[in-house]
This record gives structure tokens, C-alpha cells and sequence, in this order.
């Protein structure tokens, strides 16, 4: 019988010590595994270091590209011109709608003649003064 317990006993230390090992490499493993996601993290955050030669070529490649777009935005806008370029070119719209000003106009009457049928009353409110709301705001 002490030869069994014995077994026992150190069949239970053995398998306690493996399932220890065991939890301390997991452990092990997911500290190293958060460390490496954690460093993808900061590299993902690096940039390209900033030197006055990656610079100059930056700007350079930069005001190549606002240059070549400026150029497409001034091609698409409409060589419209205003008014005041039409009366500077053509000084014949100076007097173009004096036509229009000279000799008799001519007025239909038949459309005032129902004037009569309208209602043109004031439909304010008889109540509503002016003068009220000033002695208010004196409050």
C-alpha cells in the first residue's frame, strides 16, 4: 500500500508541474502575442522621418499636382463675360433701351376697369399700435 500511495503522490506533483508549465507558457504566449499587436499598433502610427531632403521633394512633386489642377479648374470655367466688360467693349448698349423710353406707350385701360371688385381693404389688425410696443420695451 505505501508503494501505491507513492505513485500517487508523485504522479499528482508531476501532473501538477505540467499543468503549471502548461498555464505559464500560455501566459507566456499571450504576453508575447499582445506585445507584437501592440508594436504593429505603434508602427502602423510611424511615418516616413520628415527631412529637409524628403521634404523638397515632397513640395516639389506637391506644387507640380496644384499646378496641373489649377490649370484643369481654369480650363473648365466659362470664358463668360460680365456686364460691365459689355458695355466696355460695345458702347452702343449705352443707348440700346432708350428705344424703348422715346414716344408714346400705349395702356390698356380694360385691364383697370374691375379695380372696383378688388379687395384692396387694409386688412391689419385695429387693435395693433405701434406706439404700444415702445411703452413695453420702457418697462
Amino acid at each position: 500500500m505505501p508503494m501505491i500511495y507513492t505513485l500517487v503522490c508523485a504522479l499528482l506533483e508531476k501532473l501538477n508541474l505540467d499543468n503549471e508549465n502548461r498555464k505559464t507558457l500560455e501566459i507566456n504566449e499571450k504576453e508575447r502575442l499582445e506585445k507584437l499587436r501592440e508594436e504593429e499598433e505603434l508602427r502602423r502610427f510611424e511615418g516616413t522621418k520628415v527631412t529637409v531632403e524628403t521634404f523638397l521633394k515632397w513640395k516639389a512633386a506637391f506644387d507640380k499636382e496644384m499646378s496641373e489642377l489649377n490649370k484643369q479648374v481654369v480650363d473648365k470655367t466659362p470664358k463668360k463675360t460680365t456686364g460691365k466688360q459689355l458695355f466696355e467693349r460695345d458702347e452702343s448698349l449705352f443707348t440700346s433701351d432708350l428705344q424703348f423710353t422715346e414716344g408714346e406707350v400705349e395702356v390698356d385701360e380694360s385691364l383697370f376697369q374691375d379695380l372696383d371688385d378688388l379687395d384692396l381693404e387694409d386688412d391689419e389688425d385695429d387693435e395693433y399700435h405701434p406706439d404700444d410696443d415702445e411703452e413695453e420695451e420702457e418697462e
